[in-house]
Formats: C-alpha cells, structure tokens, sequence
C-alpha cells in the first residue's frame, strides 16, 4: 500500500487484482479536503486510470467519518482569486473521478458532509452504514457547494430534495438518502461495509471493460448512439455477442 502525507489527512491507493482501494485517514482528527490533499487525490486517481487491469474502484475512509469536506481554516483567508482556484482543482478532480473507465463505489461511513458528500456524488454508487449522515452544510457558513456537487445531485435525487439538502444545511439519514436514491444501499456497521462492497463490486465483472467506459461517457453526455456506435470499434463488442451465441462466458480480457 502506498501512501502520500498531505497535511494531516493521508490518501493511500491497494491494488489487488483488478479492485483498486483509495482510503483516507487522518490520525486523531476529521478527513477533510484541503488543497494539498485535492492534488494528492487527483494523482491517486490519475493512477487507478493508468492501470487497465482495473476494472472496479472503492473510496473509502479509516475514523469516525467519511469526509467531513473542504478546510474551512484554509478557505477562512481565501480571495476570490483563490476560491475560484481552490473551486477549479475541485471540480477537476471529482470530474477525473466520474470520468474513471472503472466503476466507482464510495463506501460511507459517519458522515459524508460538503466536499466529502461530492467526492461521493462524483462515484458511480454509494454505500452507507445506517448511521452515516449525508450534507451539504456549506450555506450555514455564507457559502454554496463549489466542486461540481449541486449539478450532480440534483440529476441523481431532483431539483426539489437537491434543495432541501443544499439550501437547509440539515444533513439526511442513510435511510432517508436512499429513500430519495442518494443512496443505493445501507448496511448495518462498518464491519457490514467492509464485506458489502467487494461484494458489490463482483457484480459488475460480467460487463465488458469498454462498453462499461462507453456506458459511463453516455451517462454523462447523453449521446447514446454515437457510444453505441464506437462499441463496433474493437473486438470486445464481437466476443460479446460470439460468446452469447455459443452460450459461454465472454472472454473479456484475452
């Protein structure tokens, strides 16, 4: 496992297989988001996207919290120069890690509050420990989500539970979020999460390493036939369709 000391919040990546694990700690304190650990993410990410074996990704976090979102000591001093700098290294890497081809799935538990709950909203899934809180908490000190996580929440839950989250500062319960599909699924402990997610993660391997790329990419853009139509570009999409009709598994990766 390696690691990088940003501040006093580490983001370490595991690779094992074709699972890749990215975890926050931070010794006696809150994980939080400082600029510093915004770079290190990004290069932690920019990793997982380098190594093709890859085919799922879980973000997690070690302490009592998920996230509990950006360094307000740090904003506290912040021009405008430097928020709209500070919003733009955000936004880049929750956008690196929407665009990752593997499947992404953020494991939650405590809470996932302002940054933290984009970090979550820029993953393809989320699963939570029924007693996670989940919030947008920014207005309460005279300031809005910056890093891309008020667009991706109100395509996931709609504009009107978006703005209860948003505009209240009043984080959700887990059974709350996934009642409104912010969540998609709530386990019982932390120790739940830990067997729950590789679990989860299995379930994607059937799919085809590409199409999952091109699938996302569509999510994203909405041009469903133009990602369509690439799927002919290579063989993945001829052994897919070769081996439904031999009636076997598909050989995705020889």
């Amino acid at each position: 496992m390696a690691s990088s000391v940003t501040n006093r919040t580490l983001v370490a990546l595991e690779t094992k297989g074709s699972h890749a694990t990215i975890t926050f700690a931070t010794e006696d304190a809150l994980n939080i988001l400082s600029a510093s650990v915004l770079h290190t993410l990004g290069a932690t990410v920019a990793r997982v996207r380098k190594d093709p074996a890859i085919r799922t990704t879980t973000i997690r976090a070690d302490g009592r919290v998920f996230i509990a979102g950006a360094d307000i000591h740090e904003m506290a001093s912040f021009s405008v120069d430097q928020a709209r700098e500070y919003a733009a290294l955000g936004q880049g890497v929750m956008a690196d890690i929407a665009s990752l081809p593997s499947i992404t799935v953020a494991a939650i538990q405590g809470a996932a509050l302002g940054g933290g709950l984009e970090l979550a909203l820029a993953c393809d899934f989320r699963i939570a420990v029924k007693t996670a809180k989940l919030g947008m908490p920014e207005v309460s000190l005279g300031l809005i989500p910056g890093w891309g996580g008020i667009g991706r929440l109100t395509k996931l839950i709609g504009i009107g539970r978006a703005k209860r989250l948003f505009l209240s500062a009043t984080p959700a319960s887990a059974d709350t979020a996934m009642g409104w599909g912010l969540i998609d699924e709530v386990v019982n402990s932390s120790e739940d999460l830990l067997v729950r997610v590789p679990a989860f993660c299995e379930s994607f391997y059937r799919a085809g390493p590409r199409a999952v790329v091109l699938a996302k990419r569509a999510s994203r853009d909405f041009d469903d036939a133009g990602a369509f139509a690439e799927c002919f570009e290579d063989r993945e999409s001829r052994e897919g369709m070769k081996a439904f009709i031999e009636k076997r598994p598909a050989r995705w990766m020889e």
